[in-house]
């Protein structure tokens, strides 16, 4: 059973036998619930183990998908979705290559666990992630160094569903404390920033376009 703020739920993946763990984890889901701002605690495999309603508030016009609903694996979320983009600002470089980046770390440190390379062969079977990965990321690393692979003190653009905020900034806080570090854990949270002035009115509305585009942009395109 893998524990939420909030309640329960049913997951295939595994979770601390004792009970010391896990009622620790039970007494972490309350102080997480307690957290204004979006927080989730993650497996090594980016599956969630805890998630606050604030974290579920900013995902909750996402539609529903088998394999990469966000409060399931947000690593999943992020590549395979295809409303993530509509959540996740600056979708490529702000969410998706820094995700790859640390996945293909996490591969490199745990090439035998079944579940990354699970996760490996759903990027090979997309066309467009497994040309990221190969070709664009290896770039897009040397580009912007080791800060590649380090989530906390990020900052990152999200689209929050609440019109109060709208179009946001967020800093990715990085704070894990020892217990669930050592549960192999991490938990990460969305401390959100002032939104942006509302921009001029247009005559026409711009959408958020999903992720159905043939490449992303930091590998090239296809010649006809």
């Amino acid at each position: 059973m893998a524990f939420q703020a909030g309640g329960q739920r049913s997951a295939p993946r595994p979770v601390p036998e004792s009970p010391e763990a896990q009622a620790y984890l039970q007494d972490y889901a309350v102080y997480l619930e307690a957290v204004p701002f979006p927080s989730v605690v993650l497996d090594h495999r980016w599956d969630v183990v805890l998630a606050n309603a604030a974290f579920e508030t900013l995902f909750r016009e996402v539609g529903p998908h088998t394999t990469a609903q966000p409060g399931d694996n947000f690593l999943r979320f992020v590549l395979f979705h295809p409303d993530a983009a509509s959540v996740l600002g600056d979708h490529e470089a702000g969410w998706c290559l820094p995700m790859l980046a640390c996945f293909a770390a996490a591969v490199e440190r745990h090439g035998h666990d079944a579940g990354l390379q699970a996760i490996r062969r759903e990027i090979a079977q997309d066309p467009i992630m497994e040309a990221a990965y190969r070709q664009g990321l290896p770039h897009w690393i040397r580009a912007v160094g080791e800060v590649a692979l380090e989530h906390d003190g990020a900052v990152r653009l999200l689209r929050h569903p609440d019109p109060r905020r709208g179009e946001t900034r967020c800093r990715i806080v990085g704070e894990t404390p020892r217990t669930l570090r050592d549960m192999g854990y991490t938990r990460l949270t969305m401390v959100l920033q002032e939104p942006r002035p509302a921009p001029a009115p247009r005559r026409a509305r711009r959408t958020i376009a999903r992720r159905t585009a043939s490449h992303l942009s930091v590998v090239p395109a296809p010649r006809a």
